[in-house]
């Protein structure tokens, strides 16, 4: 079963909330068959930083990525996400 990544930037709602905390937050709230396999920093613009996430999903999974972009901003300290890229993997 080929799997997808998706590369995406996680906006914190305010400058000054812990991004190590936000991405527990985030590893938490998704479910089994999604995996953070990277989230790094990045910084934008005085002082403020996003989350640059790669997640691995299911390819079949209905509606792309919606369902995992409704996930994200339901966390308490997201203020939005974009979705940069989705690639297919054959194996992982």
């Amino acid at each position: 079963m080929a799997k997808i990544i998706v590369s995406m930037k996680v906006f914190p709602s305010d400058a000054d909330i812990d991004r190590k905390e936000l991405a527990d937050k985030i590893r938490k709230a998704l479910p089994p068959e999604y995996e953070a396999i990277r989230m790094k920093e990045e910084p934008l613009a005085f002082g403020y930083t996003a989350l640059k996430l790669h997640i691995l999903m299911p390819e079949e999974t209905e509606g792309g990525t919606e369902k995992l972009e409704e996930i994200l901003k339901g966390i308490e300290g997201i203020d939005d996400v974009e979705v940069e890229s989705v690639s297919r993997l054959s194996e992982f």
